[in-house]
């Protein structure tokens, strides 16, 4: 791959970046953001980061060369899974903090269009009830989007098997919709032995098929979302500031 069409920014050097920017081809960046957690038995804890990586470079891959992916922040608010070794969790300030200063990175980089785009569930209350805060304090198109939520009913009740209930089911944890994007983008990820080794048995129901398709269309519309960002036809409104 060319320098030139890269989309992880860790793998730009300075002059390729700058160059980049100056000839204005980069127009927006990804913060894609995520958890380091249990995930039952069988999914590997990186799970939650594997996935919203693979997302947001697959959708960068879509935009090249407009678009970068900044992957700065593994771990996430998770203190409800810490009842389970090997879950690292950060809280919910230091969590919110640390994004901020990445979002204060690649604004200050040039970036007008920042999308975060989240992979864990427990990060989501906490970064929707500050991000007027962060609207108001970063003045850019400033968005935040948990991949799942381009996902309809419909796509749900058309692909899983063992319920149809958004959250609960859609993403879930773990469960039928992890387990089959798990068997499509890194099946070494997925312990299959370990299924019968659990109480909850709907992971077994999962196929590389379905979560093929779940990728596809999560690709798809997550890509449209950032397009019509670049193009100005999403725009994040900045609150006003009291007078």
């Amino acid at each position: 791959m060319k320098p030139k069409s890269e989309v992880l920014l860790r793998k730009l050097t300075r002059r390729e970046f700058r160059e980049r920017m100056r000839a204005r081809e980069l127009k927006a960046c990804i913060i894609p953001i995520a958890a380091i957690e249990q995930h039952l038995e069988h999914l590997a804890m990186e799970h939650d980061w594997r996935s919203v990586v693979h997302i947001a470079t697959a959708v960068a891959e879509e935009l090249r060369p407009t678009v970068l992916v900044a992957e700065g922040l593994m771990a996430g608010i998770s203190e409800h899974h810490m009842k389970h070794p090997g879950t690292l969790s950060l809280s919910p300030g230091v969590f919110l903090s640390a994004l901020s200063e990445l979002v204060d990175s690649v604004a200050r980089a040039g970036f007008e269009n920042i999308l975060v785009l989240n992979g864990h569930g427990g990060n989501t209350v906490p970064c929707r009830a500050v991000w007027d805060q962060f609207l108001r304090r970063h003045q850019r198109n400033l968005h935040f989007l948990p991949y799942w939520e381009v996902l309809t009913d419909a796509d749900a009740r058309e692909l899983l098997k063992c319920g149809h209930r958004i959250p609960t089911d859609l993403p879930g944890h773990a469960q039928e919709f992890e387990t089959s994007i798990g068997l499509a983008a890194f099946p070494e990820n997925v312990r299959q032995d370990m299924w019968t080794d659990q109480s909850d048995k709907t992971p077994s129901e999962a196929t590389a098929g379905q979560g093929t398709i779940f990728l596809e269309r999560i690709i798809e519309r997550v890509t449209c979302y950032i397009r019509e960002m670049i193009e100005g036809k999403r725009m994040a409104e900045v609150p006003p500031f009291h007078p």
